[in-house]
């Protein structure tokens, strides 16, 4: 029998930036590890009890579910306008330019932001919040990793080397060799 799947849940919230550095490594040593990331947009008013993203990280929660394979690219765009651009993501207006930059259709996109208030988002948020605090959350990101049937909570941006380790894998700083090449 081989060794166990190893895969990371990355629970974030689009208004920390910390998150952010953790989803830009992470997105950028999934294959060098050769792991499963999932992406899990979490609210960090649930946890923190304060916070103006709801719109953004129910629009990021209902993405998941539609189109998983934009989720990437729209956290990022996400991020970019509020934490590099200091522009708004908390207008229906805001999230749509965000989309359409990241290479949804404003139709796409659209139809996704119609989709923010229903119970099945509301609900699925409120889950994958209810979920980081099971492991122990107490602020975001949180990195979960599960390996060789354990699970290990990591809080914080700062603690890639220690996941690193985890996964018995190499930790060749924020951005590796193979992205230097193309930057």
């Amino acid at each position: 029998m081989g060794p166990l799947p190893r895969s990371l849940e990355l629970f974030y919230d689009v208004l920390s930036p910390y998150s952010w550095l953790s989803f830009e490594v992470l997105c950028r040593y999934q294959n060098i590890w050769n792991i499963k990331l999932q992406l899990r947009p979490s609210l960090i008013a649930g946890i923190m009890k304060d916070s103006g993203s709801m719109s953004a990280m129910r629009f990021l929660t209902a993405l998941s579910l539609e189109h998983p394979e934009m989720l990437e690219k729209v956290s990022r765009e996400l991020w970019m306008r509020v934490w590099s651009r200091d522009e708004d993501i908390t207008e229906p207006q805001s999230i749509l330019a965000a989309a359409e930059k990241a290479g949804m259709t404003i139709e796409q996109a659209q139809g996704i932001l119609e989709k923010i208030s229903t119970p099945k988002v509301r609900n699925q948020l409120k889950e994958t919040t209810e979920a980081a605090c099971r492991y122990g959350a107490f602020g975001l990101p949180i990195t979960v990793a599960h390996v060789d049937g354990q699970t290990h909570m990591l809080f914080g941006s700062d603690r890639m080397e220690l996941l690193a380790y985890l996964l018995g894998e190499k930790w060749m700083g924020p951005v590796p060799p193979a992205m230097n090449a193309r930057l």
